[in-house]
């Protein structure tokens, strides 16, 4: 447990020495809000939506959270290239503790990200529609950075590049975010896309985030918690595996 605790305080300093990283990974989450969250708020209004600005806060809280978590992958490309990672692997400790160290600090670096973004987005208008809801939503949040992590993680495990691991993040980043229902109601949508949300688990993290920020949940709260946490874990021990075959 020592050396889980060693490789999570390791990943917390890596991110708050960078304040470039912490400041620039906030860029593209206020961007969305601002500009889709204002620009198309009156439309949405005029639908008999409501406020556009609480619908989309809470996908821009998962998104802030999912781009910080799935690229913590890249940094175990980065210590393969540079030596660190071959100096932990030969540390007098199992490579399943290294990486959920790696992994419980990317998710938590992730989270507190997203904290960060949720707190940026009531300077802008939103307000939580139960205060008492919120620490579910921190839940939600770290579900959402523990699950992104260990696939970001899982990803780069059988990676050896910078560039190939840059590729398929943007081939999956995109449409996991797109398709999860970020930016738009998962009612009345067409059968397709219906069915691949359904299949993209960043949907019952931002629904569940929905349901306890906003009380606009449309899977159900309880439904978004079981189905999170079963493929979290599954994600966990899939990385964890792939992890453990890295040759160094």
């Amino acid at each position: 447990m020592k050396a889980v605790y060693i490789l999570w305080l390791r990943q917390l300093k890596r991110y708050f020495r960078s304040r470039s990283r912490m400041i620039g990974s906030l860029g593209q989450p206020l961007l969305f809000l601002i500009a889709l969250g204002f620009g198309f708020g009156p439309i949405f209004q005029k639908a008999g939506q409501g406020n556009y600005i609480q619908f989309i806060t809470p996908g821009i809280v998962a998104m802030g959270i999912l781009f910080t978590a799935i690229f913590t992958g890249i940094e175990i490309i980065w210590d393969r290239q540079f030596g660190f990672l071959k100096e932990t692997m030969v540390a007098p400790i199992s490579r399943l503790q290294i990486m959920v160290g790696r992994t419980l600090g990317g998710a938590t670096v992730a989270t507190f990200q997203g904290v960060i973004v949720f707190l940026l987005t009531l300077l802008i208008g939103f307000r939580p529609a139960n205060l008492a809801l919120v620490p579910a939503a921190l839940l939600f949040m770290f579900l959402i950075a523990l699950l992104f992590t260990a696939l970001g993680t899982a990803i780069a495990s059988v990676l050896e590049d910078m560039q190939g691991f840059q590729l398929i993040m943007n081939f999956l980043v995109m449409p996991i975010f797109f398709l999860g229902g970020a930016l738009f109601p998962l009612q009345g949508l067409p059968p397709v896309i219906a069915d691949i949300a359904k299949v993209d688990p960043l949907t019952y993290g931002i629904d569940g985030l929905r349901g306890t920020l906003a009380n606009l949940s449309h899977l159900g709260i309880h439904t978004d918690l079981l189905v999170l946490t079963t493929v979290t874990a599954g994600l966990v021990a899939i990385g964890s595996y792939l992890f453990s075959k890295i040759e160094i």
